[in-house]
């Protein structure tokens, strides 16, 4: 009930809510302050179900869906254990703090990886030049770099490579050995120093959205930083051999002409890439070569110049494998490759495989595309009994046989 002029009017909870709220107000604006304590009504008002002794005003919630909850009016009262809180302040210096905690983040790689990063000159023949970046990954002068940086030095009658370091010592460089099939390569200092190197990480630890710096000389600017994240991982891309690349880092962070060789480095300071290509027209999308398959290459280039890869004889392709077929052969995969053409004298020829027969798998492992077969025919596999599971006339065999070292630019 509501008294106005001693009559009695009825209204509802929520409407009682507002008129004490608006009585309130106005017992603010008339009474002295003098006439009540602090956080009370002035006394003419401390009347109603909803004052307490010490004149605080206690409302039900009337805002918003949740209303179990109470809170104390503007003025007077404490709100009880179930009243909403406001939450702290937000605190101006939070993204101050954070944007100088990224700051810190790049400097620090940049201090600690940018003087094992290079500039690589390339004079090939008939006029030809070309340019680059590389990382120094130990003292002695090691250069990890990309294939098609250094191709050029690779024809005959080419010039050595000139390498700048970042203090802007000129130094002379040769070439360990090259993979186009990764498009990786290695140099070595011919000068008798002690570089500053950088340390290969764990490629398998990176996560997307983690932060990344690339560091390199794009468009001949030297030492140049970018930043950004890991876009995604394993990725695949054709390199310039035409096999499938596999494992590789896509990232945000700006690459251009001349970044290609350079390091691609983790907040923590290891080199977790080798930064190697962009696509054309693109904007943020960009690839490294993660830390690991370098580390690969890198073993295999320095003990043996080349990248040993295995080798059966075969050039083949996918080819679809029909319902009625697969039901026939109890066959699970909907792909297989077929066999073109067989190299005499091959392994593959000497266990009688003949084109037109389907390879099935390697090894138990399901081959269901050419790049499938180029994968399972990994340096391990050299000189070792493996077994090939084929189909022909409708039938499945295994065949055993011992894979060679593949011969340059061979098939598989």
């Amino acid at each position: 009930m509501v008294f106005h002029n001693r009559v009695a009017f009825p209204i509802s909870g929520r409407a009682m809510q507002v008129y004490q709220l608006v009585r309130r107000t106005r017992s603010s604006a008339e009474s002295p302050v003098s006439d009540r304590t602090p956080g009370s009504l002035p006394r003419r008002y401390r009347h109603g179900r909803h004052v307490d002794p010490n004149g605080d005003v206690r409302l039900r919630e009337v805002a918003g869906d949740d209303r179990s909850g109470n809170f104390a009016a503007e003025r007077g009262g404490v709100p009880n254990d179930n009243s909403p809180t406001a939450g702290p302040e937000p605190d101006g210096r939070d993204d101050a703090t954070l944007l100088d905690a990224y700051s810190h983040a790049v400097t620090t790689v940049v201090d600690r990886i940018g003087p094992a990063v290079v500039r690589l000159d390339v004079a090939g023949p008939q006029g030809r030049r070309g340019s680059g970046s590389g990382v120094i990954v130990s003292p002695d002068g090691l250069i990890v770099t990309n294939h098609h940086v250094v191709a050029a030095a690779m024809q005959p009658g080419a010039a050595r490579l000139a390498v700048t370091t970042a203090d802007g010592r000129r130094l002379g460089a040769r070439l360990v050995g090259a993979d186009p099939d990764t498009d990786l390569a290695l140099a070595r200092v011919d000068e008798n120093v002690t570089l500053p190197a950088a340390a290969l990480g764990d490629s398998k630890r990176l996560r997307r959205g983690q932060l990344v710096v690339a560091i390199g000389n794009p468009l001949g600017f030297e030492s140049t930083v970018t930043a950004g994240v890991v876009s995604a991982l394993g990725r695949s891309l054709r390199a310039s051999s035409g096999r499938l690349v596999d494992d590789l880092i896509q990232t945000d962070a700006a690459l251009n002409p001349g970044n290609s060789g350079g390091p691609l480095v983790a907040s923590h300071g290891e080199v977790v890439g080798i930064n190697t290509a962009i696509i054309q027209g693109a904007q943020g999308i960009c690839f490294a070569i993660a830390a690991n398959t370098v580390k690969h290459v890198l073993g295999e280039l320095v003990r043996h110049g080349r990248v040993r890869r295995a080798w059966i004889g075969i050039a083949a392709a996918q080819t679809a494998l029909p319902a009625r077929l697969r039901h026939l052969a109890g066959v699970a995969q909907e792909s297989a490759v077929m066999v073109a053409s067989v190299e005499p004298g091959s392994p593959a020829a000497g266990v009688g495989i003949v084109a037109g027969d389907v390879v099935l798998a390697i090894d138990g492992r399901p081959v269901t595309g050419a790049d499938d077969l180029v994968r399972s025919l990994s340096g391990e596999r050299i000189g070792r009994d493996t077994a090939i599971e084929i189909l022909r006339d409708g039938g499945r065999r295994t065949v055993s046989l011992v894979p060679r070292e593949r011969p340059q630019r061979a098939a598989a």
